[in-house]
Parts: structure tokens; sequence; C-alpha cells
């Protein structure tokens, strides 16, 4: 699964050709979660609701590297990192 960012002790990442809707996935700890790019409501797992928080104040500040990461991994071609929340 390539890495898209880290930080905080959360690492997000994205399959590639994953399936539809596009989505992220995110892991703290023992938490994992599924994240919806448009809506960045957890579809799947959990996190700590501070971490959760985290990754969504990142992923409105990288939403549209998300769409493209999300495209470039449906056209087989490697994913860009993104700068960590800071």
């Amino acid at each position: 699964m390539p890495e898209l960012c880290r930080f905080f002790g959360v690492v997000l990442a994205m399959y590639l050709n994953d399936h539809d809707p596009p989505h992220f996935h995110a892991r703290y700890n023992e938490h994992h979660a599924t994240i919806e790019i448009e809506s960045l409501r957890i579809s799947k797992g959990e996190l700590p609701p501070r971490i959760y928080g985290f990754v969504v104040e990142w992923a409105l500040q990288h939403k549209a590297e998300l769409i493209d990461n999300w495209q470039r991994a449906h056209s087989k071609k490697p994913i860009k990192k993104i700068k960590p929340l800071q």
C-alpha cells in the first residue's frame, strides 16, 4: 500500500487500483479506517476522535492532491507524497 503521508503517528496510504468510491486508508496504532475523499466520512473501521480530527484537517487541506492521487492510482501511475499536517 503506497504511503501518502505520515504525521503524529498516523500513516495515510492509498491502494493502487482500489475500489470506488475514492478513498484513502488511515492507520494509527491498532486502529485502521477507510475514509472517503469526497465526504471525509469513515466508511470502514475507526480512529480515535482526536486522530480522526487531525486526518480530516489534513484531508481538507489536500483534497485536490488526494483526488489526483486516486486518479493516478487507477491509471497505475505512482502516487505522489503529500505534505504532513503541521
